[in-house]
């Protein structure tokens, strides 16, 4: 399988805990800065009515999101129960100042 590592931001263009929207050909990503540091990057559409989880808040490992308060981890893309779906989950890294999301 071919991987694809694409720049997206730069470590300074991302407070912490506030989201970023991301667009990367037809693909929309929610990028976020947790408040440990590190970077999370998931689909930026909620499963449930397709809010847009860039704006969502953030409280440590999830982001609500904006429409409904539904709860998605932003490591497993896992909406918590009673709700259930989930959305794709994208690797990151940081090179130097730069933020890489893998494809």
């Amino acid at each position: 399988m071919i991987r694809y590592r694409i720049k997206v931001a730069t470590i300074n263009e991302l407070p912490k805990n506030l989201g970023k929207t991301v667009k990367i050909g037809s693909l929309e990503l929610a990028l976020f800065r947790l408040a440990n540091g590190e970077i999370r990057a998931i689909e930026n559409r909620c499963p449930h009515k397709g809010g847009v989880l860039a704006e969502g808040m953030i409280s440590g490992e999830h982001v609500y999101c904006p429409m409904h308060d539904w709860k998605i981890n932003l490591l497993d893309g896992k909406v918590q129960a009673p709700d259930i779906g989930c959305v794709k989950t994208y690797e990151t890294e940081i090179l130097n100042e730069d933020v890489i999301v893998i494809l």
